[in-house]
């Protein structure tokens, strides 16, 4: 059989591979009137991961001490509404917040579905925790990381606008520590507490003893189901 020979005349197999790249890129900038106040959206590739990205502006990123939400995409809370967890309340609260504070950064973090996992994986991790399991044990159950974010490319988007510090808005203190190992000056965690209700506050109790969340406002709510 005739090995195949490439143009410039080597065996395909030896030509060399192009170094794969890791950097964010910004590919777009464009207005975004909201519901909460003006938005400029910054899209952006990842091309070490392959993901879409976005954050959302408001007023100068430039600020010392800028407010700033680091938010992992949750289909079910963000766009359905779903009472399983906080998520879309926070997504809501972070945008307002910005808004009314003259400026602020929500960078949106694609690829962080269920912690990590994907959609159908945490749509699989639910379902066990509607039979009884935590949020922790359904992950580990499936043979999956209990959490397997990675921020660095929230830190590389934040670089490339020019942040310099930030006021964090987050109850989950890896987040903090993560932006820190990434050059992120965090001058403040800033608690982004929602009421809970009867559908999730077995998740947010979990959360609170088993991930480490900053949560206090779950002492006040001894009344609803454990």
């Amino acid at each position: 059989m005739t090995e195949k020979i490439g143009v410039l005349g080597k065996k395909a197999s030896q030509r060399p591979k192009r170094p794969q790249r890791t950097d964010v890129e910004r590919v777009v900038v464009t207005p975004l009137p909201t519901v909460y106040g003006e938005f400029r959206a910054f899209g952006y590739f990842d091309h070490e991961r392959g993901d879409e990205q976005v954050a959302l502006v408001h007023g100068d990123p430039g600020a010392e001490g800028v407010l700033t939400r680091l938010h992992s995409e949750c289909l079910t809370g963000d766009a359905f509404g779903s009472q399983h967890c906080e998520c879309g309340a926070q997504l809501a609260s972070a945008l307002r917040q910005v808004a009314d504070a003259g400026s602020g950064v929500v960078v949106y973090l694609r690829g962080h579905e269920g912690r990590g996992i994907g959609l159908l994986a945490k749509l699989r991790a639910m379902a066990l925790q509607a039979e009884g399991l935590d949020t922790v044990e359904a992950n580990l159950a499936l043979g999956l990381p209990v959490d397997a974010r990675d921020y660095g490319v929230a830190a590389r988007i934040l670089h490339d606008l020019g942040v310099r510090s930030v006021r964090l808005m987050s109850n989950n203190p890896r987040k903090r520590e993560a932006l820190v190992r990434h050059g992120i000056q965090v001058a403040e965690q800033v608690p982004l507490l929602i009421p809970p209700c009867e559908s999730n506050i077995t998740y947010l109790r979990t959360k609170r003893e088993r991930l480490d969340h900053h949560l206090p406002h779950l002492d006040a709510v001894a009344h609803l189901s454990s």
